[in-house]
C-alpha cells in the first residue's frame, strides 16, 4: 500500500524538529497542488536559490530517515521553472517514500490552511512550540490536526464478493465505503453504510487493516463481512451507479496497488481471507 516504505520509516514527532539542511524535501502548498520543478519536489537548496523565503517561513513536518519535509504557503504567482501540481498525482511519485512523505506534507499543509484564524474569536492562530497544535493568543483555544475515521468492508457471500462503482467521480469497481459519524463505533459504521448503500444486512465483521489516506484527510479502516441474508440489491442511486457480486476468478484486475481497497480485493481473490 501507498504507506508501505520500509525499510524507510516515517517520524511525525514534532518535538524533534530541526531548521532544514540542502537536501531537505520542501513542499509548497496552495490549494490542494504543490509546486514541482521538473516534474520533482524541489529541495531546500533548490528553494533557497530561487526564492526568498525567510527561514522562518519553513514548518516543519515530518522526517522519513534522514529526508525533512518542510512547508511552504505557495504564491499565486510561480517562479520560471515551476508549476503546480494537484496533491493526488503525489500518489504516483517515484520513489513511493517520496510521494507518500509529500502527500502527508500536504495533508498537513491544508491544515495549516485552513486554521490560520481561530474559529471561535477570529483571531490569529499561532503554532505550538511543544506539540503539533495550533493555538489561539485571545482565547486559548487549542486545535490538533483533523483525521477522519472511514470504512472500506468487502460484503462476501461464499466465494462471492460485492463490488460497486461510483456515480461520479473514480468509475473502476471498488468496494462499499464511508465516513464514520458522530456516536457510532467503526462496526456500526460498516452495518448502516452497507444498509444505506445496497440495502443488505451483514454480520460476522472482521477487521483486515488500516491506510492513512492523505488525498482526503482520511484514516481508512477495512472489514470484510458476510451477507446476512440473501435479498436483492437496493441500490443507493445517489452516490453509487453500479453493485454487482463476483466470483473469485472473475474480479476485475486494477493497475493501481496502492489502496487499501486494492489489498482487501487482492487478499479475497487470492484465498488469503
Amino acid at each position: 500500500m501507498f504507506q508501505d516504505i520500509q525499510p524507510k520509516f516515517l517520524d511525525n514527532h514534532y518535538s524533534r524538529r530541526r531548521q532544514p539542511t540542502q537536501d531537505d524535501v520542501v513542499v509548497l502548498y496552495r490549494n490542494h497542488q504543490v509546486v514541482t520543478c521538473s516534474g520533482q519536489l524541489p529541495t531546500y537548496q533548490k528553494i533557497a536559490a530561487d526564492w526568498e523565503f525567510p527561514l522562518a517561513a519553513y514548518t516543519y513536518l515530518l522526517t522519513i530517515d534522514q529526508t525533512a519535509f518542510y512547508l511552504l504557503t505557495a504564491p499565486a504567482t510561480l517562479s520560471v521553472g515551476y508549476s503546480f501540481t494537484p496533491v493526488k498525482r503525489l500518489e504516483h511519485l517515484v520513489p513511493q517514500w517520496l510521494g507518500f512523505g509529500a502527500a502527508t506534507a500536504a495533508q498537513l499543509g491544508e491544515w495549516y490552511a485552513t486554521n490560520r484564524f481561530c474559529g471561535h474569536c477570529g483571531h490569529g492562530m499561532v503554532a505550538d512550540r511543544q506539540e503539533r497544535a495550533l493555538r489561539c493568543p485571545n482565547c486559548h483555544r487549542i486545535v490538533f490536526p483533523t483525521i477522519a475515521p472511514a470504512i472500506i468492508v468487502g460484503v462476501t457471500q461464499g466465494d462471492r464478493i460485492l463490488m460497486t462503482k461510483f456515480l461520479r467521480g473514480y468509475q473502476k469497481y471498488a468496494l462499499i465505503s464511508g465516513y464514520a459519524e458522530i456516536g457510532e463505533t467503526l462496526e456500526d459504521t460498516v452495518r448502516r453504510e452497507v444498509q444505506e448503500e445496497v440495502g443488505l444486512t451483514v454480520h460476522h465483521l472482521r477487521y483486515f487493516g488500516s491506510q492513512p489516506w492523505a488525498f482526503s484527510g482520511s484514516l481508512l479502516v477495512g472489514y470484510f463481512a458476510e451477507l446476512d441474508q440473501d435479498l436483492p440489491i437496493h441500490l443507493e442511486k445517489d452516490e453509487l451507479s453500479q453493485a454487482k457480486w463476483f466470483s473469485r476468478k472473475k474480479i476485475p484486475h486494477d493497475d493501481s496497488t496502492s489502496s487499501l481497497t486494492w489489498s482487501m480485493i487482492e487478499a479475497f481473490r487470492n484465498h488469503q481471507v
